[in-house]
């Protein structure tokens, strides 16, 4: 028996111990963020929030990665990958992203904020700049805290970034040019 390369990461969501308890109303439950992303090495920075729904919209239609061994084919190679769905969008991508774009009109002022991450950039020594795993629930933290309006952010050209001291770093050793090399684009 075979399964998909994805598989590993998957398990029913009845055996999350946190979930929302209206996890299976139909009438759904609150969202306030959604988050996208891609492993890219370089040029793509660790995290930034989409100056509005269109904006987000865009940066999930642009998503790209780069293969890993998961993946059938070279590993390496930058494979676009529009919402992370290709693997399993069997049907005309314009039509899921005006979707998108429509459920983003129809929820106006409402409609969650959207953020990108990358948690895979590399020096050019290839080194992983962002320690990963457990630490991500920092950047998850400053999302959170972008909603509640307690967390500033820089406007660059690519969204709003993470301002100097917006990422809580406490207990890390990653001074303040390195904070700079995966905050910014």
């Amino acid at each position: 028996m075979a399964a998909h390369a994805n598989a590993r990461f998957t398990a029913p969501a009845s055996q999350c111990p946190v979930i929302c308890p209206d996890w299976e109303k139909p009438e759904g439950v609150p969202i306030d963020i959604f988050v996208f992303g891609g492993r890219r090495a370089g040029v793509v920075p660790l995290v930034n929030e989409a100056y509005n729904f269109d904006h987000g919209v865009f940066l999930g239609a642009t998503a790209s990665s780069e293969t890993t061994a998961a993946n059938i084919g070279a590993v390496g190679n930058l494979r676009r990958d529009p919402f992370a769905m290709q693997p399993f969008c069997g049907y005309n991508m314009g039509d899921y992203f005006q979707h998108w774009l429509d459920m983003g009109d129809k929820l106006q002022d409402k409609a969650p904020r959207i953020f990108y991450v990358n948690w895979f950039r590399k020096t050019p020594d290839g080194r992983w700049l962002w320690p990963g795993f457990g630490e991500n629930s920092r950047v998850l933290k400053w999302m959170c805290e972008r909603i509640d309006g307690k967390a500033e952010a820089v406007k660059t050209p690519i969204g709003l970034q993470p301002a100097a001291d917006g990422l809580d770093m406490q207990g890390l050793s990653i001074d303040a040019t390195g904070y700079q090399s995966f905050v910014s684009c």
